[in-house]
């Protein structure tokens, strides 16, 4: 797929949504999810197999995909395959296993505490999903981000580890936090995404931007700040919602996909 014709800046919004509702339909497939960190979530049946290790391996989601997925299998492994059931009972002799773990700059230490800091979520906050939960309904979801940030680094922990847990606060992009909010909420036909929450709306959802939906997003005229930091986040879902306000992050799979197979041409 490719758009050609000059500059995409000039294109009228009409086209600019039919082109990426085209590319939507074509990159938001099954055989999508071999080669994509989601492959592991996709192994399990039950909710909450499938929240953690959901959870597990978006925070892993940086880098050579082989390398997280490979990864991401040694994660399940170490969990019996079974990652709710070892997250609620485990002991801390039983956590020490994974202190040789290493993801990049994921490391043991890292690891052990985010093994820890889901066990305690699942005892006191109502696991993941209640840990993202809020009463009210907010016009995205950095709130939600931010009350389960402030949940899950309740526990003592080393500073280092924080980085693993992205603030927009401090106008992260929170790219891997927004990436697995979809992965829970989002529901459609083609099973890619999982849409095992409701306590939040695909309305509310952030677009996951990263390198390849930003320079998209940009090229295409949708994006005019040149940061991929929150504040970004913000303007390109706004932009998306004139094109579907109640799921404009159906759109990640569009504009991924055109930047990370080079699909546009000017």
């Amino acid at each position: 797929m490719t758009l050609s014709g000059g500059n995409t800046n000039k294109m009228p919004h009409s086209e600019i949504k039919t082109f990426l509702d085209e590319a939507y339909f074509k990159y938001n497939q099954q055989n999508f999810i071999a080669d994509d960190p989601i492959s592991i979530p996709h192994q399990f049946t039950k909710k909450e197999d499938i929240e953690i290790s959901a959870f597990l391996m978006a925070s892993l989601a940086w880098g050579n995909r082989k390398s997280i997925i490979q990864n991401g299998n040694k994660l399940m492994k170490l969990m019996d395959e079974a990652p709710h059931d070892f997250i609620v009972n485990h002991s801390k002799q039983e956590r020490s296993v994974f202190g040789k773990f290493v993801h990049r700059t994921f490391n043991g230490i890292d690891c052990m505490f985010f093994i820890h800091a889901l066990q305690v979520l699942y005892q006191k906050h109502g696991g993941l999903e209640g840990a993202f939960y809020m009463e009210s309904k907010n016009e995205n979801i950095k709130a939600n981000i931010m009350a389960f940030r402030t949940k899950f680094l309740s526990i003592n922990h080393l500073s280092r580890s924080e980085k693993h847990i992205s603030n927009p606060d401090k106008n992260s992009s929170a790219k891997r936090l927004s990436m697995y909010l979809r992965w829970m909420v989002r529901k459609d036909k083609k099973g890619v995404d999982f849409g095992l929450w409701k306590g939040i709306s695909s309305a509310q959802l952030c677009l996951p931007l990263d390198v390849h939906t930003g320079n998209v997003s940009r090229q295409l005229g949708l994006l005019k700040r040149s940061q991929n930091d929150w504040k970004a986040v913000e303007e390109i879902t706004e932009t998306l919602k004139s094109f579907d306000a109640l799921d404009p992050v159906k759109y990640d799979f569009a504009l991924f996909g055109l930047g990370a197979n080079k699909a546009l041409a000017f």
